[in-house]
């Protein structure tokens, strides 16, 4: 395994780290389920944001100073079925950039670490942020259909 200090420098840098996350959003404002949760997001903004935060994470540059994980999500329903499809978009991404496979494991695994604080059972568990805030919990559209693979 390489070691947590490198994995920001294996993966290319906040220039790869901002590739990836370009393919990735790509994928999800295209998605018919997944865009629904970012209608009001500027993609370019979200890209920035995760670069930072990607970096950060892995070893980089902080200069991450958004909200952290759980606090952003807090309103949102994000069941298992969508953690998992968010899981696989960004491992394609993660292929398409060319991320080496050690390097791009770790990002996952560092990513995976956020299911179990990010997943909610039911609309009950989300709350808002704002009084301005609308609990986002969008079904999985028809043109969907269960079991459907990503790509």
């Amino acid at each position: 395994m390489l070691e947590p200090e490198s994995v920001y420098s294996q993966v290319g840098g906040t220039i790869q780290i901002r590739r990836v996350q370009k393919i990735f959003y790509d994928k999800i404002y295209a998605h018919p389920w997944l865009s629904r949760f970012f209608e009001d997001i500027d993609q370019d903004l979200i890209e920035s944001q995760q670069t930072d935060f990607i970096s950060k994470t892995l070893g980089g540059p902080s200069v991450y100073y958004g909200a952290l994980p759980v606090p952003a999500h807090m309103h949102i329903r994000i069941t298992g079925e969508l953690f998992d499809l968010r899981s696989q978009l960004l491992a394609e991404s993660l292929r398409e950039a060319g991320i080496p496979e050690e390097a791009a494991a770790i990002w996952l695994e560092r990513d995976e670490a956020f299911r179990t604080r990010l997943v909610k059972g039911s609309r009950l568990e989300c709350k808002k942020r704002y009084t301005t805030d609308e609990i986002l919990d969008f079904p999985q559209p028809e043109s969907w259909p269960e079991g459907r693979q990503a790509g």
